[in-house]
């Protein structure tokens, strides 16, 4: 099987910078799984896991939006945070989750809040499910 060469960068710099032989990601679209020699394509990502596959592992990066793009052999993701399964703080992350909930119920009046609060509870749900993933 082919090799993906992978780098996913945040605004903070590098978070994952590797070999991959499939990329899982979901997009606005759905999900996508890109294998070397997958065609060229720019895509909007939702709040969710990064899955990258290599030789029989399996590893997890949460990313809170972004892009990514596929060119050839590479793929990049450029998200506006992204974590590593090893690098959550699994109490903060639930911390961030509770302060979301209650937030949420909170701003039942007000729009722009509930919106705020709903893309923290996805964001800290994100990481959880990163963090937890077996």
């Amino acid at each position: 099987m082919g090799i993906l060469n992978v780098s996913i960068v945040t605004p903070d710099g590098p978070v994952f910078s590797g070999e991959a032989n499939m990329v899982i990601a979901r997009t606005k679209a759905g999900e996508l799984g890109v294998l070397p020699g997958h065609v060229p394509l720019v895509a909007p990502l939702k709040i969710d896991v990064v899955r990258l596959k290599h030789d029989g592992k399996e590893e997890w990066v949460a990313v809170n939006g972004g892009f990514m793009e596929v060119n050839g052999e590479e793929v990049n993701i450029l998200a506006d945070t992204a974590e590593r399964e090893e690098e959550i703080d699994i109490d903060r992350a639930e911390a961030a989750k509770q302060r979301a909930e209650d937030d949420l119920k909170d701003a039942k009046d007000k729009k722009v809040d509930e919106l705020k609060a709903e893309v923290a509870l996805q964001k800290a749900i994100n990481r959880i499910h990163a963090y937890n993933k077996k």
